[in-house]
């Protein structure tokens, strides 16, 4: 995963949600179809992705998947 666009299509690929780049910036709640489940099989999909740990703790505090890619590519 090195773009926002990757991001965008390992959603899609590993979630089934039908997300675009203007959606990520939207407070999860807003994300149809989101939920905690979701947000733990995505941390486990960029950590395989990556090859790196994502930081749980503060995943868990992200509020949209903007901050979640963030996290992702270490920022």
């Amino acid at each position: 995963m090195k773009t926002i666009d990757d991001f965008v299509t390992l959603v899609g690929d590993e979630l089934g949600l039908a997300v675009d780049p203007e959606d990520l910036g939207r407070h999860l709640d807003e994300v149809a179809g989101w939920d905690s489940v979701l947000l733990l099989t995505l941390l486990t999909a960029l950590e395989r992705e990556t090859g790196r740990r994502v930081p749980f703790a503060e995943v868990l505090e992200a509020e949209s998947l903007e901050r979640i890619y963030t996290l992702a590519i270490g920022g």
